[in-house]
């Protein structure tokens, strides 16, 4: 075969002329763009590889975006909660300051307005916020958490950081878990609110004392009780007990005592009713150097127990009665305490003789309640529960907080009465009375029933049910009735709108809620009390009182439930109310009050010693909740380093699978260019010894 010039051109400089203009092209690309390849096609394998470690380091920068947007609240929310504990430091060095006795107004005064400028100071902080966003107000950051009487209008709702692969940190705090959280370890402490002096100090006239001393455990019931004559060995003394024990069951109890008996056995007695043995003790009673009781529950983290306690004492047993015994056959029905309404309250008049009875009633816990039954109308000390809400304008609140018993929880619109009440409510009955919205009065019975629950108008007489809201509707079930239907019976009372026909329909039941709600409406508050507003006047002429009909009826079950209470006043309690305790700091502060004392103008005035102690849990609070942040705050810092190694690694070894090492590349280029020149001069000389064979 004949070996032309046109084989020699194929074999020697056409292919592999193409080889390596496409090699160098591809040298030469890499080079300019830093990449080893530029499409799928040129290295599939590369090419997903890179694509997955694209997407990982996307994914990484989303969640190092997350996490340090979440890191700067958190930190901002440290930040503030330092200047917290500042400020509260501060609170509490003017409040020891207030606590010296030597103080006079003015000193006072200076304490207290600064105490106002730091509360103020507070309420900014709480309201703090970054680029719009609140950082205590929960979910809802656009709401200021903080209004400006105290009260909390956020949400409990946490925000969290997309941290990984299924999971998140937790960057903020809400103002439900600082302002009103709870700290299960203290232990729930309330106090009387009389001051009692040894009254025996104070009689006969001629010997008695100037300063009369405070009673303490060591006294005797007569030192506590007073008495005009010689001390005897008769059971006379009379002590009427109310309240709720630890878990949340309600008691009466009577106790009786002589004079030579120590105060210390009325203590004792008083533990008793709340369940102590000798081998357990559920509360401690104790006196506090003004002679007031001041009892403390055991159990951490419960803020159920209550009290309540008057004194009786029939100076006269020898008219062959005793006045201070309510179930006494001197009265018509036995067993009910409004049978001491006559008593006297003031034991000047026994020393001085101006009396004009024989009977001493002693008050132990006093409020400014008002009492919603004309069965009492003399003896404030009477009143527990059947007392009227408080009114400011259109708003009348009640004052028992409405506790869950199993959790301890705050109670809802919706729910069960039955879970807060001392036991079953089928076979009760609840009094509700007062005036209406248009000053009418109105006297309305609840009836619990598993059969139906029904509620009767004592003033038309008629009776109406209660209608559930499932499918059928039916009389719901005493022990299935919510606060929200328990609020819908008040409100058709407190507006005067009742379903048109007695035991009436659901259509009809329905429409009378609806008709109430256009003029009033009921509400659960922030801190479970029962609250309504009348939408129709600024300044209500409505009244309101809502009590078992059992209540302060001693030969009966003691109540099941209370809304609104003559109690002690509470010390500590698990529960915490932030700016609501700082007021009532200051005000003990603006009315010159060391101790509680019913005889100064605010009767529930927690008094300067006291608030020290609450200022500790509160301070005590507020640490725990710094610490949350704070440890949120390091989670979440952690995240970002970790976040930053994981993209610089993920960065790296895409680098590795993708980008042109540029020095690889430089060589390879000059060992192709030098292959090319090769190439051409080989070509070169084939072509000359071409042309010399031809010639």
């Amino acid at each position: 075969m004949r070996i032309t010039s046109s084989m020699y051109y194929k074999s020697l400089y056409s292919q592999n002329n193409s080889n390596l203009q496409s090699e160098l092209f591809d040298v030469n690309k890499q080079i300019a763009s830093g990449l080893k390849i530029q499409y799928a096609k040129d290295d599939v394998r590369t090419f997903v590889d890179t694509m997955r470690l694209d997407n990982e380091i996307s994914a990484l920068g989303q969640v190092k975006k997350s996490t340090e947007s979440g890191y700067k609240i958190a930190n901002q929310t440290d930040i503030a909660l330092n200047e917290f504990d500042v400020t509260m430091n501060r609170m509490r060095t003017l409040l020891i300051q207030a606590a010296n006795e030597t103080n006079g107004s003015v000193s006072y005064n200076a304490i207290a307005q600064e105490l106002r400028t730091l509360e103020d100071h507070l309420i900014n902080l709480s309201n703090t916020s970054i680029k719009g966003q609140y950082l205590f107000s929960g979910s809802a950051t656009d709401i200021k958490p903080i209004s400006d009487d105290g009260k909390y209008m956020g949400n409990s709702a946490s925000l969290n950081s997309f941290t990984g692969s299924g999971t998140t940190q937790q960057y903020n705090l809400s103002g439900d878990t600082l302002f009103l959280g709870e700290n299960s370890s203290v232990k729930r402490q309330i106090t009387s609110n009389v001051v009692n002096k040894n009254l025996v100090d104070t009689f006969p006239i001629g010997f008695e004392s100037s300063n009369p001393k405070e009673i303490s455990p060591q006294s005797t019931i007569r030192d506590l009780m007073g008495d005009t004559d010689a001390s005897d060995t008769v059971a006379k003394h009379h002590f009427y007990i109310r309240g709720t024990k630890s878990d949340g069951v309600s008691f009466n109890t009577e106790l009786l005592m002589k004079d030579g008996d120590s105060v210390e056995e009325l203590m004792t007695q008083i533990g008793n009713a709340y369940g102590n043995t000798n081998a357990l003790k559920v509360v401690d009673v104790t006196m506090n150097s003004y002679g007031q009781f001041v009892i403390q529950d055991k159990i951490q983290g419960s803020s159920k127990i209550e009290f309540h306690m008057v004194g009786a004492v029939d100076y006269n047993l020898g008219d062959g009665d005793d006045r201070a015994d309510i179930s006494d056959g001197i009265y018509g029905t036995a067993g009910l305490i409004s049978n001491l309404d006559g008593g006297e309250t003031d034991f000047n008049k026994f020393v001085f003789g101006t009396n004009t009875t024989d009977l001493h009633v002693k008050e132990f816990v006093k409020s400014d309640f008002t009492s919603a039954t004309a069965s009492i109308t003399n003896i404030d000390a009477l009143l527990y529960d059947r007392t009227n809400f408080s009114k400011e304008g259109s708003i009348l609140s009640s004052s028992v907080p409405q506790i869950i018993n199993e959790t301890n929880e705050y109670a809802s619109a919706s729910t069960k009465l039955s879970e807060v009440s001392s036991s079953s409510l089928n076979g009760s009955t609840f009094k509700l009375e007062g005036i209406s919205i248009s000053g009418n009065p109105y006297d309305v019975d609840i009836d619990f029933a598993a059969s139906g629950s029904t509620f009767t108008d004592n003033i038309s007489g008629n009776t109406y049910n209660i209608y559930n809201m499932a499918t059928p509707r039916v009389a719901v079930d005493g022990d299935e009735m919510s606060y929200q239907q328990l609020m819908d019976v008040m409100n058709m009372a407190t507006t005067q709108n009742f379903p048109a026909s007695s035991l009436g329909t659901a259509s009809e039941y329905d429409a009378a809620i609806e008709s109430a709600n256009i003029l009033g409406e009921y509400s659960i508050s922030y801190d479970a009390k029962i609250e309504f507003q009348d939408i129709t006047n600024t300044s209500s002429l409505a009244e309101i009182s809502l009590y078992d009909s059992n209540s302060g009826n001693f030969s009966a079950a003691s109540s099941l439930m209370t809304f609104n209470s003559n109690n002690a006043i509470v010390i500590r309690d698990a529960k915490t109310d932030f700016f609501s305790t700082i007021d009532k700091m200051i005000n003990s502060v603006e009315d010159y009050t060391m101790y509680p004392d019913a005889n100064n103008k605010n009767t529930r005035n927690i008094g300067i010693e006291n608030s020290l102690e609450m200022m500790d849990d509160l301070q005590n609070h507020v640490a725990r909740s710094h610490s949350q942040i704070g440890s949120q705050s390091t989670a979440l810092n952690r995240s970002v380093e970790r976040v930053q190694a994981l993209e610089i690694s993920a960065m790296t070894l895409r680098s590795s699978v993708i980008d042109t090492d540029l020095a690889e590349s430089s060589l390879r280029l000059t060992q192709l260019s030098l292959n090319y020149e090769a190439m051409l001069s080989t070509v070169g000389k084939v072509s000359k010894l071409s042309l010399v064979n031809y010639l």
